[in-house]
């Protein structure tokens, strides 16, 4: 499960924006209303729902809901996880010094209190929970059985 949230988080970090970054960006905004951060969130939710779907489809249906729960909180700790390595490893490099890392470290808490982590929890749980509870509800409906013919007597 960790992989297959690490490559969905790859694919949001790295393909998902190159394909947003197609759409002009809005001069002087700072809003997350744009055109550009729209396309965003909206094709990192459809990708989010694709990975989820494969992940659970290998899953039972009984419980599916709670796994696509399971498994957007797993997938947000590994996003997170990955920023912060990808933020220590990049200080590291730039500086060559654990001393700066130190420096740096205090920033990473208002970075995890911002909207847009919100929003990232967002993208990774909303779309894993409709698409299991999707699973469940297609598995607890009743299939539809042909009613048997009458006797013709």
């Amino acid at each position: 499960m960790i992989l297959i949230a690490f490559f969905g988080n790859y694919l949001v970090n790295n393909v998902v924006a190159a394909l947003a970054s197609l759409v002009p960006a809005t001069q002087g905004s700072t809003s997350i209303l744009t055109p550009q951060y729209i396309t965003f969130m909206v094709l990192a939710a459809l990708l989010l729902g694709a990975v989820a779907w494969w992940y659970l489809m290998r899953m039972s249906r009984a419980g599916a809901l709670m796994q696509g729960l399971i498994f957007g909180v797993v997938g947000f700790v590994v996003a997170i996880a990955t920023a912060f390595v990808t933020g220590i490893a990049g200080v590291i490099l730039q500086t060559g010094s654990l001393a700066q890392v130190a420096a740096v470290l205090p920033n990473f808490g208002p970075y995890i209190m911002n909207k847009t982590t919100l929003i990232l929890l967002c993208l990774w749980i909303i779309p894993a929970v409709l698409i299991g509870w999707f699973m469940q509800r297609r598995m607890s409906a009743p299939a539809a059985s042909p009613a048997m013919p009458r006797p013709m007597i």
